[in-house]
């Protein structure tokens, strides 16, 4: 389930969660998280807990970056706060860095590891089109084409495929040939 923000569709998610917890379903909330969503939901499914992982679109500390590619989407801080809610209150979280949006992840990594119980999904951007644009964003194209540089997947890949917390999105492993 995917739960946004937007009061319609808050709504509308919060009666099909509240139907499919009660059916006894185990539930994935996806979601690029909002702490004031987030909080609702822990309130009002508390008992369902054993139900219920959350999994956090979280792909980079820098607002900056976030506001250009994920326009609308809650920024950093506001992600983490809900994350950290959500571990403290028992629920089982994992967080999907894809794509991430820095050169690596690692300091993203470092930062949220303590809060999820579960994995820690990583991948690149799969397609960055080879679009005009404007010459004030352009630094953000061509930062985020050197991330995707198969040389730089494998490096990642390398130092992070120890950590038991991580996986390898099937995109970051079939760039690195």
């Amino acid at each position: 389930m995917f739960i946004v923000d937007d009061p319609d569709v808050l709504e509308s998610c919060m009666i099909v969660l509240d139907k499919l917890l009660k059916a006894g379903n185990e539930v994935l909330v996806t979601t690029k998280p909002d702490i004031e969503v987030v909080s609702r939901i822990i309130n009002q499914f508390e008992e369902y807990k054993n139900q219920i992982e959350f999994r956090f679109t979280i792909t980079s500390k820098n607002d900056d970056l976030l506001s250009f590619w994920e326009p609308g989407a809650p920024h950093y801080l506001n992600r983490k706060e809900a994350l950290v809610l959500a571990y403290k209150e028992g629920f089982e979280t994992s967080v999907s860095i894809e794509p991430f949006l820095d050169n690596t992840p690692y300091e993203l990594i470092n930062e949220l590891s303590d809060y999820v119980t579960n994995m820690i999904w990583v991948g690149p951007m799969n397609y960055i089109g080879k679009i005009e644009v404007a010459p004030e964003d352009q630094h953000y194209f061509s930062q985020l084409r050197k991330s995707v540089e198969p040389e730089n997947l494998r490096a990642i890949h390398d130092n992070l495929k120890n950590n038991p917390k991580i996986k390898f999105k099937d995109s970051l492993i079939n760039k690195m040939k």
